[in-house]
């Protein structure tokens, strides 16, 4: 069995897991746990061109192992974290000013930690929304929730 991994370990790899799946969606990387004063953007995709054309998701990534409390992280996206992703999504334009006219939003990823007994992970319908971990251990996108939420205050 391979090593327990960090909490951090987890989480890079459920970013991995989105971003890669993301891509099979024709959606572009710009940027991975990009940081600012108001926290951190997990995932900055683009589709399209860098103008009025084109869209830009600032996506977060919340990985959960088996047995989590909080709906596989819906719920820590509470008000309060919203408000510190849009600031954060705020200075990452204003140091991307090519990205100023396009739409913008914020999807939700929800990746789960889960164990196969015995072998290697169900067959999946989506084989890109699922990554083998160890002989056990394998994460799953669970739900992915296109504009997630609005701006606060808007």
């Amino acid at each position: 069995m391979t090593a327990e991994l960090s909490k951090t370990e987890l989480g890079t790899l459920g970013e991995t897991l989105v971003a890669n799946w993301l891509q099979t969606q024709g959606w572009r990387p710009c940027d991975r746990q990009w940081h600012c004063r108001w926290g951190e953007l997990d995932l900055v995709m683009a589709k399209g061109p860098a103008n009025r054309d084109g869209q830009l998701a600032f996506v977060e990534v919340k990985t959960r192992s088996q047995g989590n409390w909080d709906a596989y992280g819906l719920m820590a996206i509470t008000r309060s974290k919203q408000a510190k992703l849009w600031k954060a999504a705020q200075l990452y334009l204003l140091k991307h000013p090519q990205w100023g006219e396009a739409t913008c939003r914020f999807d939700v990823a929800l990746v789960a930690c889960r164990y196969q007994a015995g072998g290697a992970p169900p067959a999946s319908p989506n084989p890109a929304r699922q990554m083998a971990l160890d002989d056990r251990r394998y994460l799953v996108l669970q739900d992915y929730i296109d504009n997630a939420f609005d701006v606060p205050g808007r």
